[in-house]
């Protein structure tokens, strides 16, 4: 079992970045491919970028590819979400999550590929 914090959410205008920080306690966090998702009021859950558990494979949702990046640094258990050029858009509710699966299958796009989810951060982006 793993316990995911997020950090680092906040306000910001248009064009601003954010990055955000999910930090893990419990078993061994190399041991999970990671993903964070965001929620917007009213909407559903959505992907946004995973990254397998060596680091060496990332993929971003169409809409943050070129504007987002996501990094992992196993020796800290936490993986970050830089969030460059954001747009009122990007405003919602950010998790990370942590997946127990031994592939890297298109399920890491989806939250049913995840068994562990954080509390979720505030990102607010006002035009």
């Amino acid at each position: 079992q793993v316990q995911l914090v997020e950090s680092g959410g906040g306000s910001v205008e248009t064009g601003g970045s954010l990055r955000l920080s999910c930090a893990a306690s419990g078993r061994s966090f190399s041991d999970y491919h990671m993903g964070w998702f965001r929620q917007a009021p009213g909407k559903e859950r959505e992907f946004v970028a995973v990254i397998i558990r060596g680091g060496g494979v990332r993929s971003f949702t169409d809409s943050v590819e070129g504007r987002f990046s996501i990094s992992r640094d196993n020796a800290k258990n936490t993986v970050y979400l830089q969030m460059n050029s954001l747009r009122p858009e990007d405003t919602a509710v950010y998790y990370c999550a942590a997946s127990t699966s031994r592939l890297y299958t298109n399920q890491l796009r989806d939250v049913t590929g995840y068994a562990y989810w954080g509390q979720g951060t505030q990102v607010t982006v006002s035009s």
